[in-house]
């Protein structure tokens, strides 16, 4: 059971005062590489408690995704209706107390909190998601904030986005000595 990143955030903040409380890390720099549900996660905790991330370099947020989008190519696959999203939504909001919109990063204005250069990258034909949805997360990261998109091409596979890094950090690299001076 999650919340799609609204209560998740806690960690997030909770691992930031952690590294921060650590005497062995003491003056070092901070940058945060949040996947997928801590991508979305990362955004709520910015929308939550600004003041934690004053001190954040950058963020490489890979596959961030809303739940609206996955539960609707999840019915799609499964050949199920699409007018039974209003259904699901309904039960997810009796089960968590947010309905999916409300579990969004673009829909309750998480992404639009975003104040630090950040690297956003997906596998572009997931079938877990759409490219229109991480694009919209991504349009909605303030324009005065230094930021990214690329597409992983290729594959259909939301892994293979996983293990981009790991096969080709070059461009993830970069990204953090540029933004980690």
């Amino acid at each position: 059971m999650t919340t799609s990143g609204r209560f998740e955030s806690r960690d997030v903040v909770g691992s930031l005062r952690y590294a921060r409380s650590r005497p062995d890390l003491h003056g070092s720099r901070i940058a945060l590489f949040s996947r997928c549900l801590g991508a979305d996660a990362t955004l709520f905790a910015m929308q939550r408690a600004p003041q934690e991330f004053t001190d954040v370099c950058c963020l490489v947020a890979c596959q961030p995704l809303s739940p609206r989008a996955v539960l609707e190519r999840t019915l799609e696959r499964c050949c199920i209706p699409a007018e039974r999203m209003e259904e699901l939504d309904r039960l997810i909001r009796l089960r968590t107390g947010f309905g999916l919109d409300e579990m969004s990063p673009v829909e309750t204005g998480a992404a639009g909190s975003v104040r630090v250069p950040t690297l956003v990258y997906q596998a572009h034909d997931d079938l877990m998601t759409r490219p229109a949805d991480v694009q919209s997360m991504f349009d909605a990261i303030p324009s005065d904030v230094p930021k990214e998109l690329f597409w992983i091409h290729g594959t259909t596979r939301r892994w293979d986005g996983y293990l981009h890094f790991q096969k080709d950090p070059d461009r993830i690299l970069e990204w953090l000595a540029d933004h980690m001076e």
